[in-house]
This record gives C-alpha cells, sequence and structure tokens, in this order.
C-alpha cells in the first residue's frame, strides 16, 4: 500500500527533490525538557530525537553553519498566545517563569554563546518574529530543520519557510512527535509538497564536506 502511495504522488508530480542551497543554516525548533519530563502533559517520548538532533547540532557546530533555537513564551494567562493558547490547553506550560524546569532546553540542545533564541507564541518559528530577516540578512537559503513537534511547530515551520523562499531539510531522525502514525504521515506530506525529507546520515555527510 505504502508503495502505490508514494508511486500515485510521483505520478501526479509531488516529491520533486529541491536539494542543498548554498548557504545552510540549522533551525532547532522548541526542544525543550516539556517533551521529555514524564510528569508535563507534553511528554512525548522524543529521547531517540533528542539525541539525534544533539548530533546534528554538534555536526552544524563543527561545519561552522549558523544555529538558531526556538522556544514558546507567554505571559502569564497566556493573552499573547490568543486562539492558539485556548485550544491547546497544555500551552499553560509555558507561560513565563511558572515551569522554568520544563521551559528549560534539553540537555545537550542548550544554545551557546552568539546562536539566537528566537521566543514565538504560535506554531511557526517565523509568525510574528525576526527569523525571515535574520536568515535573509546572513544569506541563508536553505534550512535544516530539527525539534518538535513534527505535526505542529516543525510542520508550520517547515510550511513557512517554503513560502518565505529558503529550501526545507527537515532531518527525519531529529524531529519527533507524540505518536508515530501523526509522525510519519506529516513526514510523508511535508516530503511530498513543501520540503526535503532527509536523513541525519544525509544531513551529517553534507555538512562534514563543508569543513574541507
Amino acid at each position: 500500500m505504502a508503495t502505490d502511495l508514494n508511486a500515485d504522488y510521483a505520478q501526479a508530480g509531488f516529491g520533486n527533490r529541491l536539494g542543498w542551497g548554498k548557504r545552510p543554516a540549522l533551525l532547532i525548533i522548541d526542544f525543550v525538557k516539556a517533551y521529555l519530563e514524564k510528569d508535563c502533559p507534553l511528554y512525548a517520548g522524543v529521547e531517540q530525537a533528542r539525541d539525534d538532533a544533539a548530533t546534528l547540532l554538534r555536526a552544524a557546530r563543527a561545519a561552522g553553519i549558523p544555529v538558531i533555537h526556538t522556544n514558546v513564551v507567554y505571559t502569564p494567562g497566556g493573552v499573547d498566545g490568543g486562539v492558539f493558547f485556548r485550544k491547546v490547553k497544555a500551552l499553560t506550560c509555558f507561560e513565563r517563569d511558572k515551569y522554568p524546569q520544563w521551559a528549560a532546553f534539553a540537555d545537550g540542545l542548550e544554545p551557546q554563546e552568539g546562536e539566537p533564541v528566537i521566543s514565538k507564541q504560535y506554531a511557526s518559528a517565523f509568525f510574528g518574529t525576526s527569523l525571515a530577516s535574520t536568515l535573509a540578512s546572513s544569506g541563508i537559503d536553505t534550512l535544516l530543520i530539527a525539534g518538535l513537534s513534527t505535526s505542529g511547530c516543525v510542520r508550520a515551520s517547515a510550511l513557512d519557510a517554503c513560502q518565505h523562499g529558503f529550501v526545507p531539510l527537515v532531518v527525519r531522525e531529529a524531529v519527533g512527535d507524540r505518536d508515530a502514525r501523526v509522525h510519519e504521515a506529516n513526514l510523508f506530506d511535508l516530503n511530498a509538497k513543501y520540503a526535503d525529507v532527509i536523513s541525519l546520515a544525509e544531513a551529517t555527510t553534507q555538512l562534514a564536506a563543508l569543513q574541507s
């Protein structure tokens, strides 16, 4: 069935390969402890994705490409989160200073000095933030994407990257979701329409080549 689905999409003209541009950056979306602590309502069982994202981050730093992190932060009560905050009750975890243990970046994915952190209130890392102008001013044309969750903020950010003219490369092992079925369905759709879904091995090999 999966083979038939792939063939059907390919014949219809979906899934064309975008490829790497000349100047990539790494965007790590919302990889915070809320998704890794079992007492948090947002716990998603994404420990392996965390480890693989850390591998990707080390490769990006070694290659010297720009690295940008995002997190989600709301004022107390979430008025700046609008409809999104009202729709997803678990977002109360990200009210400023309410649960600092959950808002902290995951182990191995902490920003280093000089790596920007863009705080957002909605799913896309581009919506209401300076991300697009930050990338454009640095001449970035390709955006490696890691983070959480595949069906939420990763998907929204990859779509907006495409719409802003940046090639989105979603690194399969370095993104995660609370359910494997939702994760795989969204990776399939992203790869068909908006992004290239690539392996961690491809990403690290390409990044290693930038060092030579």
